[in-house]
């Protein structure tokens, strides 16, 4: 019985650590910002690895951890079917890649076949802007 007290203590310390991080307020963006892809181009066959550039228009780009108005940074989701949610911090794994140091541009590897790319732009959490700016859904085809 003992030691269920410390993964109580835990578990319910974790719970609300995320209800905190859920609640955070979303950062405005500006009306008409729009992220886009540069490249690839939608539907394009592209031998691999690939670099995909990252356009921002009506915004600055700026670095996670830094507080500027009408900035935010990238994320690249890779095969992602459904958005994650917009109130909360932006997942940081193979389909959700995080470009927090302010890159535009970023050389991927994807195994051959159909995938689909999208960018959500983030604000200094990781956090997507009210309202988002995400970019149409492409899709690529690696040889």
């Amino acid at each position: 019985m003992r030691r269920s007290v410390p993964i109580l203590s835990a578990l319910a310390a974790l719970l609300v650590t995320s209800i905190a991080l859920a609640q955070l307020p979303r950062t405005p963006a500006p009306a008409g910002a729009q992220v886009y892809f540069i490249s690839p181009k939608d539907g394009e066959e592209i031998a691999g690895p690939i670099t995909v550039r990252m356009g921002l228009k009506g915004m600055g780009v700026a670095p996670a951890g830094v507080e500027m108005k009408d900035t935010g940074h990238h994320h690249l989701l890779i095969n992602v079917v459904t958005l994650p949610p917009m109130g909360e911090n932006l997942p940081n794994d193979d389909q959700h890649r995080h470009f927090g140091n302010g890159q535009t541009e970023a050389t991927i590897t994807l195994p051959p076949g159909r995938h689909t790319l999208q960018l959500v732009l983030g604000d200094q959490n990781h956090i997507p802007h009210e309202p988002p700016v995400i970019s149409p859904k492409i899709t690529i085809t690696v040889k």
